[in-house]
């Protein structure tokens, strides 16, 4: 055989594979996209898996994924690699070949992140053509405010709310008996519960109701200015603030305290109607991880000024509550909506932010 006909067979074989590829390669092709986990924490890892099957004979040299990734989610460099907000990862499938990759990420600042689509592309063994199509994605993930350690929170023990983080002030009622919990050390024993002990296996003492009624409101402001229009400009500090929210609603509805969560932002998933957040006190864990979603999805935006926020308090003639105010600025306007709640018999507290990364962070009553 000449070298033109080798030449020319040459030609029209990588002629054809291309074709083959560019026209078939991206066919049958199954992929999706989840979190290892839907919620995490700020400073947690979790895990970005992706799954991609290919449904038929033919094999497919390379697939490249490539999508959208905010800069807050840092992705590991083994699988996978990150410029920057490119997120692109690449596959080599055999005939009806499965594969599950995971990839590690570190969640490092609170929000909503969700992966829209994916670009995915192929082609021929040399790279002559490709071919390209976006399939949609639904891997999303719920990055809780920071827990930060009692100590860490600016809240003298003698305030109402300080009192609250180091100890128990409210009387246990042992008529009111609410449920079983595992036994701890500081527990008494006249408390075990043996009938659930000997079910369970494990000790257990009896969790008690409690004689107060007890509800606290965590109000966070976001206005840094007295311009309703002007943008946030220190994004830190708002964090640091729902951080402390999250934080003290975390430990008080652990001891027992009925609490509640407002501020005047909105949802980033419903920024139509742009309302401010509003959640009644509640208890439980399931009360506080509904809490702890809507301070991940506020949105870093004002939806009203926050003397405004407070005049829904003022005219609601709500009962009795201890209010705990989060805040950067207190205008006169919004002290004198604080002097009204309080002549309507409610305990207001302020925790004033500092800008200098929280070193200068006041309480006052």
């Amino acid at each position: 055989m000449s070298i033109a006909w080798l030449i020319f067979i040459t030609v029209i074989f990588f002629f054809l594979q291309g074709v083959i590829y560019v026209r078939w390669g991206l066919a049958k092709i199954d992929y999706h996209r989840t979190f290892s986990q839907a919620t995490a924490y700020v400073g947690e890892e979790i895990e970005l898996i992706d799954e991609i099957a290919n449904k038929k004979l033919l094999p497919v040299p390379w697939v490249r994924l490539e999508s959208k990734i905010n800069k807050n989610l840092q992705f590991g460099q083994v699988e996978g690699t990150s410029r920057g907000e490119m997120h692109r990862t690449l596959f080599s499938l055999m005939p009806y070949q499965k594969i599950k990759r995971r990839q590690k990420v570190l969640c490092t600042k609170r929000g909503y992140y969700q992966f829209e689509t994916v670009s995915m592309s192929t082609g021929d063994a040399i790279g002559f053509d490709e071919a390209f199509k976006t399939v949609h994605s639904s891997a999303a993930v719920t990055v809780f405010p920071k827990i930060r350690e009692k100590e860490d929170i600016p809240l003298p023990a003698q305030s109402w709310v300080g009192e609250i983080m180091v100890k128990r002030w409210i009387i246990e009622d042992p008529f009111l008996v609410a449920g079983v919990r595992e036994y701890s050390t500081s527990d008494p024993m006249h408390t075990i519960n043996w009938k659930a002990t000997a079910r369970t296996g494990k000790m257990q003492v009896n969790q008690y109701d409690y004689t107060a009624d007890l509800c606290l409101m965590i109000y966070v402001n976001f206005d840094q200015t007295e311009d309703k229009w002007r943008p946030i400009v220190n994004e830190d500090t708002i964090e640091r603030a729902l951080s402390y929210a999250a934080s003290i609603a975390h430990y008080s509805i652990d001891q027992g305290i009925a609490t509640g969560f407002g501020c005047n932002s909105y949802l980033v998933t419903n920024r139509d109607k742009k309302e401010s957040i509003r959640i009644t006190p509640g208890n439980g864990h399931s009360h506080l991880t509904f809490m702890l979603d809507h301070m991940a999805k506020a949105h870093t935006d004002i939806s009203s000024l926050f003397y405004e926020f407070l005049e829904e308090d003022v005219t609601r003639q709500r009962e009795k509550t201890d209010f705990l105010i989060i805040t950067n600025v207190i205008t006169e306007k919004v002290k004198h909506h604080i002097t009204i709640l309080e002549k309507q018999g409610h305990s207001v507290e302020t925790l004033l932010l500092e800008d200098d990364r929280g070193a200068g962070d006041v309480y006052a009553s």
